[in-house]
């Protein structure tokens, strides 16, 4: 039995919300999420965009129409907000 063949075919799962490079994703309460549109003045769909089926964001249960704040570090800022409106493909 060959077993040179063995290691190109085990694929080893990584849960991409809990990888190095992804920022925290969280779910907005309706409150906190019509308090950013107020501050910015504008819709949900005005927002961009990010997928329910997108990995970042797979294990939170998100559902269409929910809005994510994502954090990120920042060498400048130290930290850097950005919202995103949840949608179906």
């Amino acid at each position: 039995v060959r077993r040179d063949n063995l290691m190109a075919t085990k694929k080893i799962p990584i849960l991409v919300p809990d990888h190095a490079y992804v920022p925290k994703h969280e779910i907005m309460s309706k409150k906190e999420a019509q308090k950013v549109l107020d501050k910015f003045n504008c819709k949900p769909t005005e927002l961009p965009l990010i997928f329910v089926t997108d990995p970042a964001i797979l294990g939170l249960g998100v559902k269409p129409g929910d809005m994510i704040k994502i954090t990120r570090k920042s060498g400048t800022a130290g930290e850097s907000t950005y919202y995103r409106y949840v949608v179906e493909i």
